[in-house]
C-alpha cells in the first residue's frame, strides 16, 4: 500500500490546528482553525473525496485520532461521515490502549515500534493508507522515507510557528511534482511525489 499524507498546511509550513480554535494549543498556539477561511467545498472537497475513493485505511497519531473521534460517530448518515466512521483506522500512541478506541474499526499500533508496524501495514496488498494531519507521526514518516505521496494544501496564511510534518535533519528529501490545483481561495493543493520512485 501506499502512504499518503494529507495536509492543511500553512505558507511557512504549519499543519496544528487547522479545524478548531481548542483542536490543539500545544507551544501556546493561538491561532486553531486558522484553514477555515480558506476552504473551497467544491474544489478541496473533490480532491478530499477523491483521495478518500482510494484510501483503503486511516493512519493517526493520538491527538488527531481523538479529536476525529469526537467528531465523525454522531455524523452518520453523510456518506463522508460514513465512509470516515467504516474505514478502518490504525493509531499509533504511547498512552492509549486498544480499550480506548471506542471509534468503530480503530485499531492500536504497538507503542514498542509503531514504525514497524507502519513498514508491514505498508507491504500489504492494496491502495493507500492515508495520514490526516497528525504531525508528530507524519514527521516519523517522513524521517523514515515511508510517505509515498504527499497531498498539501497550502494556504495563504503566514501562522509564524507551531507544528510542521517535515523533519529538520538537514537531510534534502528531493520531490517531483505530480499536480497542482489553485481554488478560488487562494489555496495551492500540491501532489508531490518522492523523486525517483
Amino acid at each position: 500500500m501506499q502512504i499518503i499524507l494529507s495536509d492543511f498546511m500553512s505558507l511557512d509550513g504549519v499543519v496544528q490546528a487547522p479545524g478548531g480554535r481548542a483542536e490543539d494549543t500545544d507551544g501556546g498556539f493561538a491561532h486553531g482553525g486558522w484553514s477555515m477561511p480558506y476552504f473551497d467545498p467544491e474544489v478541496m472537497g473533490s480532491m478530499i473525496d477523491e483521495t478518500m475513493r482510494k484510501t483503503a485505511a486511516l493512519l493517526f497519531g493520538r491527538r488527531t485520532w481523538q479529536t476525529m473521534a469526537a467528531a465523525w460517530p454522531g455524523r452518520a448518515g453523510d456518506p463522508f461521515a460514513d465512509r470516515m466512521n467504516e474505514i478502518p483506522k490504525y493509531v499509533a500512541s504511547r498512552t492509549l490502549s486498544q480499550d480506548d478506541l471506542t471509534w468503530s474499526g480503530s485499531i492500536l499500533l504497538p507503542a514498542d515500534d509503531a514504525i514497524g508496524a507502519v513498514r508491514e501495514l505498508r507491504a500489504r496488498d492494496g491502495e493507500a493508507l492515508q495520514v490526516m494531519g497528525s504531525a508528530s507521526l507524519a514527521a516519523q514518516l517522513v524521517e523514515h522515507d515511508l510517505v509515498d505521496e504527499y497531498r498539501l494544501m497550502i494556504q495563504p496564511i503566514l501562522l509564524g510557528g507551531g507544528k510542521r510534518v517535515f523533519p529538520g535533519d538537514g537531510r534534502a528529501r528531493p520531490l517531483e511534482l505530480i499536480s497542482t490545483t489553485t481554488t478560488g481561495t487562494g489555496v495551492l493543493i500540491c501532489t508531490y511525489r518522492p523523486a525517483g520512485r
